[in-house]
């Protein structure tokens, strides 16, 4: 009697726990892309990447670094300290421009850029919201923001080799690294950390052919995919 009784709890349970999977994968579906983001940044958070993954480098004074996507300074802030390396923040809405400016305004090893780098000469509108402020989506408050190309700023600044280069540009980061890896502009830099955004259309597939091009001069170092990336020139 007891086996008996054992194997109904036993099929109970997993009855539960596939009810529980249905629910909560439901739950997922109807509430959208956010609580899969939700879900995606689990492992990241685990890891404490932010703290280790997107800091750990071989930088030092000499290295040269790219932010793109500045918003507040913090990551400049943390991989200054870490390495005291030469830093060009670009953040194209100007109050956090003006914030991150005030920030490093007794530090020359920093220095600040009121736009944002493409793969244009551009002029486009921006909704305000935060550290998710993006062209690609709608809201109340908005901005009139300019785009450099980015090989004109390389040339015009006489860069020739970027140590390391952050993207994070709430969906810039598809026209950007389809501009540079069709060219062979992409070799000068050494490592390239991404974070990819699901809300542009054809974002797994432009991303898909952007880590594929990327293959061909780079390897992945990490990836937690829709959160953080990382790749590495190779032969170096």
């Amino acid at each position: 009697m007891s086996t008996v009784i054992n194997n109904i709890r036993k099929k109970t349970r997993r009855l539960i726990n596939i009810s529980s999977k249905i629910i909560f994968n439901k739950k997922i579906f109807n509430e959208g892309s956010s609580s899969l983001q939700a879900l995606r940044v689990v492992p990241w958070f685990r890891d404490n990447g932010d703290k280790t993954l997107r800091l750990n480098y071989e930088l030092n004074e000499k290295s040269v670094v790219i932010d793109l996507g500045g918003y507040e300074g913090q990551w400049a802030a943390d991989i200054f300290c870490k390495y005291v390396c030469s830093i060009h923040v670009f953040e194209p809405v100007k109050k956090f421009a003006d914030n991150i400016e005030e920030r490093f305004k007794k530090n020359s090893k920093v220095m600040i850029y009121a736009y944002g780098l493409s793969k244009a000469n551009i002029k486009e509108k921006l909704s305000i919201s935060a550290d998710s402020s993006s062209t690609f989506k709608p809201g109340q408050e908005t901005e009139e923001i300019q785009l450099v190309k980015i090989d004109d700023f390389l040339v015009k600044n006489n860069i020739e080799h970027v140590d390391l280069m952050k993207i994070n540009i709430e969906g810039g980061e598809y026209d950007l690294l389809e501009h540079l890896t069709h060219s062979d502009r992409i070799s000068i830099f050494e490592n390239i950390q991404v974070q990819f955004h699901d809300f542009v259309p054809m974002a797994k597939e432009r991303m898909y052919a952007i880590q594929n091009n990327l293959s061909k001069t780079h390897y992945l170092t990490y990836q937690y995919e829709f959160v953080w990336e990382n790749w590495k020139l190779k032969n170096t």
